[in-house]
């Protein structure tokens, strides 16, 4: 992934408009999709034009994205990259309670609404984290789990310019997210009307230089980086759904991240 898939370039009313347009056509190409022939590990229609797309991430990866995730990591501590993290996942909390709450995941709702609130307040608006200290953990969901837990199917294997890896399902729920983040329809004025973009960017740079040996492997060292970066998010995310059904469901990332 050459981008955090979360990453959205605009705030306001012109991200409204791109959100809009980016679901449609998902939705569009979710009508056209053939399922996966029976057996078939992978439902990768448009594979040659996903090839495409991976060429173009990996070259911005390569000239663009891999420096700045460098000179970012270099440059400011870790403390402060974490706390910059910590506001992300802070905003991001109001949609992981709705859709825990859509999931008729009852005591989710109630978790992740009282860590916004701990968060909000004693944490100054997500900078820290004392909710953990007081159990109440992240407990991140999306809305492409939700229509995972309502039974959508997981759609055709997609790769986005910039953004990377998908299924239409997570893409589609990656944009209704959009809309479920407070900052995004609150009015702010520049600069504040870019915290929320300026988060997801931040964040995804940060992972790009916390994991940069992981993800370097996989671009540059593997025989086939398309085929590659395709087995690891799909296998990753089936395994966070709990998608049992699907075949290799495992945690391709359970050493990385000490699980």
């Amino acid at each position: 992934m050459v981008i955090d898939s979360r990453i959205l370039e605009k705030s306001g009313p012109r991200r409204a408009v791109r959100a809009v347009a980016v679901m449609g056509l998902a939705l569009a190409l979710s009508a056209c999709t053939a399922s996966s022939p029976p057996g078939s590990e992978f439902n990768d229609p448009y594979e040659s034009v996903n090839r495409d797309v991976h060429a173009f991430n990996k070259e911005f990866d390569r000239v663009v994205f891999r420096p700045v995730s460098r000179a970012y990591g270099t440059v400011l501590p870790r403390y402060v990259r974490q706390r910059l993290n910590n506001v992300q996942s802070h905003f991001s909390l109001p949609a992981d309670t709705i859709n825990a709450g859509l999931q008729g995941r009852g005591e989710n709702t109630v978790h992740n609404f009282f860590r916004f609130l701990v968060n909000s307040t004693v944490g100054v608006l997500g900078i820290f984290d004392p909710a953990t200290s007081l159990g109440l953990e992240d407990r991140s969901t999306d809305f492409g789990e939700t229509l995972f837990v309502w039974g959508a199917g997981e759609g055709a294997y997609l790769e986005v310019p910039l953004f990377g890896p998908y299924t239409q399902r997570a893409l589609v729920g990656e944009v209704v997210d959009v809309f479920l983040n407070p900052l995004s329809f609150i009015g702010l004025d520049a600069p504040e009307s870019y915290i929320p973009a300026g988060t997801y960017v931040t964040e995804a740079v940060d992972y790009r230089y916390e994991f940069a040996d992981t993800v370097d492997n996989v671009l540059y060292e593997s025989a086939d980086s398309y085929a590659q970066l395709r087995l690891i998010y799909l296998d990753n995310r089936r395994f966070q759904l709990g998608d049992t059904s699907s075949a290799a469901a495992i945690d391709p990332y359970e050493e990385l991240y000490g699980e």
